[in-house]
């Protein structure tokens, strides 16, 4: 498990460890200072290195990376001092340039001989290296503020910052390494992110002498006359064979039937009545969803009052795992979202940006200034999971936070967000914790 914390976190770190361990702040500059310079010399036999430095902390880091890089053969380092004025070292070539401006707790618009710096940083063709956060990155939201230093490297000291992951932070980061420098960091109230090492770790090992019936079974109550694809794509991502369930059911409008017959062999087909090829609360059909150990709902079926009605009846009748997608999301903006207060199963929401903000009824921009806090709120006032889909996304149940940093731009496309659906109502079904599952 890998921990992220806010720039203000991070601050309480550092005073945590000074003030109380008694640790010098000089003795962390120059374990902050050597950590960069020994990834850089990792990753360089040498070259013409210029390291930018400005007031406070991070400038004192960089001194330290120059003051390394000196006494090493190969490197010929020069130093710039922001404070002090450019002076034309930015007419000189570098291979490297270090950016050692500002620390983690830029707050305010970058300006004046900083903002000509960064530029000229930006314009050159040298490897940029950001020591702990990219200048004029806010280390908390991730928002450029005004001017900002596109890094190929940041070093993150200690600790992964928000900011890395939110808004621009992706764009201007590049690739992100950590670097222990020995502070002591305790509690668990920080955004967790779960690493590829142990991601197996929350897969139990399957057992030779099973059947089918000991890996439970998944419905997804989905698709509509203008939307039959949707439920399809949930499917695929859930199948028996794919996602380890033992059966897979396909809910879908009766009056559609022979649209979904077959195009999933190794699926269990059920018609459920509808009005004008829009699902409507059949509880005959819905019988049998009732015993399953997931269902997901709402990918396709219309944002109508039809569908709110599914998940209302859903929500006071079934026991199990809940994943309430699209549709479903849209209906609840449009009809009344109270109705998740009333419930006796666990719910999984899963709304994409614009979808979260139809639902909470904040501006987009808004959310994205502290994306962590809304997402909180929202899945604590409705005793809810959340996973708020973004190029990060927020997976909370409103006291734990996780973030997954692993999406790309190739998934910004109609149907993503339908697969995910059905993956995670494959994992889901064969889980007792719904947000590690989900995380």
């Amino acid at each position: 498990m890998e921990r992220i914390l806010t720039a203000e976190q991070m601050k309480e770190v550092d005073h945590f460890n000074i003030e109380k361990l008694g640790i010098c702040s000089k003795d962390l500059v120059n374990r902050a200072g050597n950590c960069v310079a020994e990834e850089i010399l990792k990753r360089f036999k040498g070259g013409r290195v210029l390291v930018c430095v400005g007031r406070g902390n991070n400038g004192e880091d960089g001194l330290v990376v120059a003051d390394v890089l000196r006494k090493h053969h190969g490197f010929a380092v020069s130093v710039l001092k922001i404070e002090n004025g450019i002076f034309g070292l930015f007419d000189k070539t570098y291979d490297i340039i270090v950016d050692c401006i500002f620390g983690t707790g830029l707050n305010r618009e970058v300006e004046g001989k900083y903002k000509v710096a960064i530029d000229n940083i930006n314009k050159s063709n040298a490897y940029v290296i950001s020591c702990d956060v990219p200048s004029g990155l806010n280390g908390t939201t991730g928002k450029v503020m005004w001017v900002a230093v596109k890094a190929n490297l940041t070093i993150a000291i200690q600790e992964y910052k928000l900011g890395y992951f939110l808004n621009d932070g992706f764009d201007y980061c590049g690739e992100v390494v950590s670097k222990d420098i020995g502070l002591s960091v305790w509690g668990d109230d920080y955004v967790k992110r779960i690493s590829s090492f142990t991601v197996k770790d929350y897969f139990p090992k399957r057992k030779r002498n099973v059947n089918k019936g000991n890996f439970n079974k998944v419905g997804i109550i989905g698709g509509s006359a203008e939307y039959c694809g949707s439920a399809l794509l949930s499917l695929n991502a859930l199948t028996a064979m794919k996602m380890g369930v033992g059966y897979s059911y396909l809910f879908v409008p009766k009056s559609l039937l022979s649209v979904y017959a077959g195009k999933n062999p190794e699926c269990i087909v059920c018609g459920v009545n509808d009005e004008n090829g829009n699902i409507i609360v059949d509880e005959k059909a819905f019988a049998s969803a009732m015993k399953l150990d997931c269902i997901a709902v709402g990918m396709g079926m219309g944002n109508t009052k039809n569908t709110y009605e599914v998940i209302k009846y859903l929500l006071k009748n079934y026991t199990g795992k809940l994943v309430i997608d699209a549709d479903g999301i849209n209906a609840l903006s449009t009809f009344g979202k109270d109705i998740l207060l009333d419930k006796k199963c666990s719910v999984l929401l899963t709304p994409h940006l614009k979808e979260f903000s139809r639902l909470l009824d904040v501006k987009i921009e808004t959310i994205m200034c502290d994306i962590i806090k809304y997402s909180k709120q929202f899945a604590s006032d409705f005793g809810v999971n959340v996973v708020v889909k973004n190029a990060s996304s927020v997976i909370t149940n409103g006291q734990e936070v996780y973030l997954n940093t692993t999406g790309t731009s190739g998934m910004a496309k109609a149907g993503s967000g339908d697969v995910l659906s059905g993956v995670l109502a494959g994992v889901l079904a064969r889980s007792e914790n719904v947000l590690e599952a989900t995380a």
